[in-house]
C-alpha cells in the first residue's frame, strides 16, 4: 500500500508535464486565450499546483515524509504555492494592492494568472457589484436630499411640532410622565428624511436595479469566461478528471437520496432556525427590560431618551450577538454538511454554502424583522398591555414612528459591520504576521558571518512564506458571504435605510484594496482554482432579490406611515369631506391616528394610592396612544380596518408590478452577449465541419 501511495505521489510530481497532458486530452481543453507567453507560461503553473494539490490531498503519506520527497524532487512550488517576490506577485502588489490604488481599474487578467480563475471572478464580481452600486447610492443619496430640503415644510412634522396640547399616554409603567406630542419634533423631521414621497419610487428601482445587477453581471461574466475558453468548463468533469488521474482504478460515487436523511437534516436546520429566532427574542426581552431600567435611571439625559437609548444598546448586542454565532453557525452547518455526506468537493461546497447563508441570515436579519413587522403591533393597549412574565410590559415604538427603530437598527449595525469588522479583518493578519517576524531565530546567530547560498535563499523564501497567514478553503467563502449579507441589508430593507447603498459602494471600495492586500502581503498564497462562475452565489442573489421585493413591500405598507397617510388623505381628509382646496390635504391627519384613553381605565384601577405610578396622581383625565380604537369601548374603529385593508392590496400590488417589472428586465437584457454567442456558435460550426471533413476521408479512403 505504501509503495502504491509513493508511486502515486510521484507520478504526481516527477511527471507534471505528463500529468498535464492527460488532464488536457480528459478536459478536451487548453489554458489558451491568453495575452501573452507570460500569462500563459503563470496559468500552466496555477494549473499544475491545482494537479498536484489534489493528488496531495488524496495521499496518505505522513507529512514529514511527504515534505522530505517534494524538496528532493524540486518541485515543492507545486505543492505548496510560495508567493515571490519578483514577476507577477510584485506587479499585483505595487499596481493593484496598494491604498492609493483604490480607484484604479482592477487587473483582473494578471489576477487569474497569479491567484487562479476563481479568486479572479471573486474580484470580477466584486468590482462589477461596486461599480454597479454607484447609481442606486446616488438614488438613495437624493431621496435622503429630498428629505432634506422638505425638512421643514412636511405637514405632519409641522402639527406634531405643534402639538404642545396633545398629552400621551406613558411609554413605561414607572417613573414615566404624560408628555406632550410635541416632544418628538425633531425625531419626526429625521423621520422624514427617509421617510418621505420618493421612498416608494426608490424601493421600486432597488427591485429593479437588483435584476438589472444581476443580468448584467451574467453578460460580463460570460464575456470574462470566453476569454478565458472557460464557457462550456463543467466542474464535475474536472474534478472527475482530477479523480482519474489520481487514480485510474477510483470508483465512481453515484447520485444518492435519502428521504430519512432528508427528514432529519430538514428539522435540525429547523431546529437551529429557532434558535436563532429564539436570541432575536432574547433581545427583544433585552429592550423590555433596559426600557424599564433606563427611565428609572438617577440621569435625566438617559430617562428622557430611554426608548432610544434601549434600542441604540439593543443594536449594538445583536452586532455582539452576530459575531459570536456567527462561529456557532459555521460549526453547525459543518457538521450538518458532513451528515449529508456529498458526493463531490464542489457539492460539499454548494450545500455548506447554503446552510450558512441561511443560519447568517436568521442571525443578522430576525431583529431587524421583529423591529420592522412586528414591533408596537403586539403589545396590547393602555390598560390591557401584553406583558413579559406578566411583569414588563412589551416596547412601542418610537414616538415618531415604528420606521425609526428600523433605521436606527439598521444604521448602527451596518455602520458597525463596515467599519469595527473591516478594521479587525485587516489588522488581526497584519498583527499577527509583525509578532510572527519579530520572535527571534535562534539560528540566526550562527549565520552572521556566513554568506547565503542559493539553498539558504531558497530557505528563506519558505520561512518568509511560512510566517505568513495560513489560508484555508473558507478564505475566499468569507469574503463571498460578506458581500452577500452586505447585499441584503442594501436591498432588503433599504426602504428603511436609504443610504445603504452609498455605504455599501464606500465600504467596497476600501473592500477591494483590503483583500488585495491580504492575499497578496499578508496571506499565504491560495490554491488556485478553476472555475467560470461564482458558483451557488449567484442564486443567493436571486433569492436576495425576491426577498428585497416582498421586504420593501413589507415595510412601505406595514412599517412606513405611508399608507396610513394616503388613507386618511382620499377618505378622511378635509380635502374629501369638505371639497376644501386651500389646505394641505394631510392637515388634521395626526390628530385623526391618534385614539383617546380614559385615565380611570388604567389595569392600575384597583391599587392603594400608595402603590400607584407617579403619572397616575396628576389631574390629566385621558390621553393619547398611536392606534385606530374606539374611545369608548377600545376595539378596533372602522378607519383600522380601511387602513388595513389598504396595506394588504398595496403588498400585493407592490409585490405583483415589482416582481413584472423583474421579469421583464430580465427578459429584455439577455444572460450572454451576441458576440459570445455567434464566438461558440462559430467553434461548434467549425468542429463539426472538421468531424464531418473525417468522416468523409476515411469513406473515401
Amino acid at each position: 500500500m505504501q509503495e502504491i501511495e509513493d508511486k502515486k505521489l510521484f507520478y504526481g510530481v516527477y511527471a507534471p508535464s505528463e500529468i498535464f497532458q492527460k488532464y488536457q486530452c480528459l478536459l478536451k481543453s487548453s489554458d489558451s486565450g491568453l495575452q501573452n507567453h507570460h500569462m500563459e507560461e503563470n496559468v500552466t503553473i496555477t494549473t499544475r499546483i491545482r494537479i498536484v494539490n489534489f493528488i496531495l490531498q488524496n495521499t496518505q503519506i505522513s507529512p514529514e515524509e511527504t515534505l522530505q520527497k517534494l524538496i528532493k524532487a524540486k518541485v515543492f512550488e507545486a505543492a505548496f504555492p510560495l508567493h515571490k517576490q519578483e514577476g507577477l506577485r510584485q506587479l499585483l502588489k505595487e499596481n493593484w494592492a496598494r491604498w492609493r490604488k483604490i480607484l484604479k481599474k482592477q487587473p483582473i487578467e494578471e489576477i487569474r494568472s497569479y491567484f487562479g480563475e476563481k479568486v479572479a471572478l471573486y474580484f470580477a464580481w466584486l468590482g462589477w457589484y461596486t461599480r454597479i452600486l454607484f447609481p442606486a447610492a446616488v438614488l438613495g443619496l437624493l431621496v435622503f436630499l429630498y428629505g432634506i430640503f422638505h425638512f421643514d415644510s412636511s405637514q405632519v412634522s409641522k402639527e406634531i411640532c405643534e402639538a404642545n396640547t396633545t398629552i400621551m399616554c406613558p411609554l413605561c409603567d414607572q417613573k414615566c410622565p404624560f408628555w406632550q406630542l410635541s416632544d418628538t419634533c425633531t425625531y419626526a423631521k429625521v423621520t422624514h428624511l427617509f421617510d418621505n414621497e420618493g421612498t416608494i419610487l426608490f424601493a421600486v428601482l432597488m427591485a429593479l436595479w437588483a435584476t438589472v445587477f444581476l443580468e448584467l453581471w451574467k453578460r460580463k461574466r460570460a464575456e470574462v469566461v470566453s476569454g478565458w475558453e472557460l464557457y462550456g468548463w463543467d466542474e464535475d468533469e474536472e474534478e472527475l478528471a482530477l479523480q482519474l488521474i489520481n487514480n485510474p482504478a477510483h470508483t465512481l460515487k453515484l447520485y444518492q437520496h435519502s428521504y430519512i436523511r432528508s427528514t432529519i437534516l430538514l428539522l435540525l436546520v429547523l431546529l437551529m432556525i429557532t434558535v436563532l429566532i429564539g436570541l432575536a427574542h432574547a433581545l427583544v426581552i433585552y429592550r423590555v427590560v433596559a426600557t424599564v431600567v433606563f427611565t428609572q435611571s438617577d440621569f435625566e439625559f438617559i430617562r428622557e431618551r430611554a426608548s432610544t437609548m434601549a434600542v441604540m444598546t439593543g443594536a449594538v448586542l445583536h452586532y455582539i450577538t452576530i459575531i459570536i454565532m456567527t462561529k456557532v453557525n459555521r460549526r453547525v452547518a459543518l457538521f450538518l454538511c458532513e451528515l449529508e455526506k456529498p458526493r463531490t468537493f464542489s457539492e460539499r461546497e454548494n450545500i455548506f454554502t447554503v446552510k450558512i447563508f441561511t443560519f447568517q441570515f436568521f442571525t443578522y436579519f430576525s431583529s431587524l424583522i421583529y423591529i420592522a413587522f412586528f414591533l408596537g403591533r403586539i403589545n396590547g393597549r393602555p390598560g390591557n398591555y401584553v406583558r413579559v412574565a406578566g411583569k414588563w410590559r412589551l416596547e412601542e415604538c418610537h414616538p415618531s414612528g415604528c420606521i425609526t427603530d428600523l433605521f436606527i437598527q439598521m444604521a448602527i449595525i451596518m455602520t458597525l459591520k463596515q467599519t469595527l469588522s473591516n478594521f479587525v479583518e485587516y489588522l488581526t493578519p497584519w498583527l499577527r504576521l509583525r509578532f510572527r517576524k519579530s520572535l527571534p531565530n535562534p539560528k540566526d546567530k550562527d549565520k552572521v558571518h556566513m554568506e547565503k547560498g542559493p539553498e539558504d535563499s531558497c530557505k528563506e523564501q519558505w520561512l518568509n512564506n511560512y510566517q505568513l497567514n495560513e489560508v484555508n478553503v473558507f478564505s475566499l467563502f468569507d469574503e463571498f458571504l460578506e458581500m452577500m449579507i452586505q447585499y441584503s441589508f442594501t436591498t432588503i430593507f433599504v426602504a428603511a435605510f436609504p443610504l445603504a447603498p452609498l455605504m455599501a459602494f464606500i465600504n467596497n471600495l476600501f473592500e477591494i484594496r483590503l483583500d488585495a492586500i491580504k492575499m497578496v502581503q499578508l496571506q499565504r498564497r491560495i490554491v488556485p482554482r478553476k472555475a467560470n462562475d461564482i458558483g451557488i452565489w449567484l442564486q443567493v442573489l436571486e433569492a436576495i432579490g425576491i426577498l428585497a421585493v416582498i421586504g420593501n413591500g413589507l415595510v412601505i405598507a406595514i412599517t412606513s406611515d405611508f399608507i396610513p397617510m394616503q388613507v386618511y388623505k382620499y377618505t378622511y381628509s378635509p380635502c374629501m369631506l369638505q371639497n376644501r382646496t386651500d389646505i394641505n390635504c394631510l392637515t388634521g391627519y395626526i390628530n385623526n391616528s391618534l385614539s383617546v384613553f380614559r385615565v380611570q381605565d388604567f389595569e392600575w384601577q384597583m391599587k392603594l394610592p400608595e402603590e400607584l405610578p407617579d403619572f397616575m396622581r396628576s389631574e390629566i383625565t385621558e390621553c393619547r396612544y398611536r392606534d385606530y380604537r374606539n374611545s369608548d369601548d377600545y376595539n378596533y374603529s372602522v378607519q383600522f380596518w380601511h387602513v388595513f385593508a389598504a396595506r394588504l392590496a398595496f403588498i400585493i400590488l407592490f409585490e405583483h408590478v415589482a416582481l413584472c417589472i423583474k421579469l421583464i428586465a430580465a427578459w429584455y437584457v439577455p444572460d450572454v452577449p451576441q458576440s459570445v454567442k455567434n464566438k461558440h456558435l462559430q467553434k461548434k460550426h467549425e468542429t463539426l465541419r472538421g468531424v464531418l471533413r473525417k468522416i468523409d476521408h476515411s469513406t473515401d479512403v
